[in-house]
């Protein structure tokens, strides 16, 4: 089958998830913020910023048009940062009533909204009611772009509550290289997407700082433990952290220096400033605030997350990186398991 789909964000994710369905022989369109993106898409094929080096699909298309790209089509894919989601809804939304045009959309964006604690499905749903879409459906799991640029097997999961819709989407993205599973629990999967991104940056601050294997591996089991732990909390199926979105996400984004999340994080090990590290990285490292937004839910809800309140007091509260793990470290003894 060929769809016609337009996928809102030019970075290094957005460019790269639109050359596989290109690739996929889809009817492709890039809406990227600024006109010469998009300028750059169509006439050279390249994404320097995000991708050097990388050769797009001659017939993946660009425009800085929201109107343009997303006119007519049967998926539209959200590949923004989580902070400006809501705005770009807000400006989907008259166009679709406009047009009457009813697609799937998708959800490529890792995070939690800062202020209302939403989810990115909440956002999208928030601001485009149900008659103007057939269904909303989030994509997560380890993925690196710079890897899938490159065709490496990358597996994703596909979650929605709409069985129908995440079969769908299923289809338009599978390929020889790049597979994705289905799963109806979407609370579990964007938790995990969301929260991994907070451990990601305290295991690279561990690196940074130099310590070893041992280390990094009891930071993701136990960073695992209290992602799972608000996760149930906010009404996920447990079982989804053992899966792609949950434990697989973890994996990667902690471990791989593909990770913004993780080089900010060897950033501050290596004593670099917060303000220097974010203003130098030249993309959203969505962990910093998802930090914020995790630690104020976890109190809300009166959910132990020390490994995450302890990267929130480096970030926010300037605590010294090293006393912070001699904290975690000597906090009072108690078991592996609350059953």
């Amino acid at each position: 089958m060929s769809e016609k789909i337009a996928v809102l964000g030019a970075g290094s994710w957005g460019t790269v998830l639109a050359n596989l369905l290109t690739d996929n022989g889809h009817d492709v369109t890039v809406w990227a913020y600024l006109e010469k993106d998009a300028r750059e898409l169509n006439d050279q094929h390249t994404n320097e910023h995000y991708l050097p080096g990388f050769k797009l699909n001659e017939k993946l298309k660009a425009t800085s048009n929201l109107k343009e790209a997303t006119d007519g089509a049967d998926l539209v894919l959200f590949v923004v940062p989580t902070n400006v989601v809501r705005g770009v809804a807000e400006q989907l939304l008259p166009l679709l009533q406009e047009s009457g045009n009813k697609p799937v959309i998708v959800s490529a964006a890792k995070g939690l909204e800062v202020g209302t604690y939403d989810r990115v499905s909440e956002i999208i749903a928030s601001v485009i009611p149900a008659e103007n879409h057939n269904g909303i459906v989030v994509i997560s799991g380890p993925s690196h772009a710079e890897d899938t640029s490159t065709k490496d097997i990358t597996t994703l999961t596909a979650a929605s509550t709409n069985l129908e819709a995440a079969q769908y989407v299923q289809k338009v993205f599978m390929n020889s290289y790049f597979r994705l599973y289905t799963n109806q629990d979407v609370i579990g999967v964007e938790m995990g997407a969301a929260l991994k991104n907070v451990i990601a940056i305290g295991a690279g601050a561990l690196h940074g700082l130099g310590y070893g294997d041992n280390t990094k591996a009891a930071l993701i089991t136990r960073g695992l433990a209290e992602i799972t732990r608000l996760g149930v909390t906010m009404g996920a199926d447990p079982l989804t952290f053992s899966g792609l979105s949950g434990v697989g996400d973890l994996i990667v984004t902690a471990t791989s220096v593909h990770s913004r999340n993780w080089r900010a994080g060897n950033a501050l090990g290596h004593g670099e400033a917060l303000q220097d590290i974010l203003d130098n990285m030249g993309q959203v490292v969505e962990g910093v605030s998802t930090a914020k937004v995790a630690h104020e839910l976890a109190q809300k809800k009166g959910v132990e997350m020390p490994i995450t309140d302890a990267i929130y007091g480096v970030l926010y509260e300037n605590k010294p990186i090293r006393e912070t793990i001699v904290g975690l470290m000597q906090r009072d003894s108690k078991p592996e398991f609350d059953y």
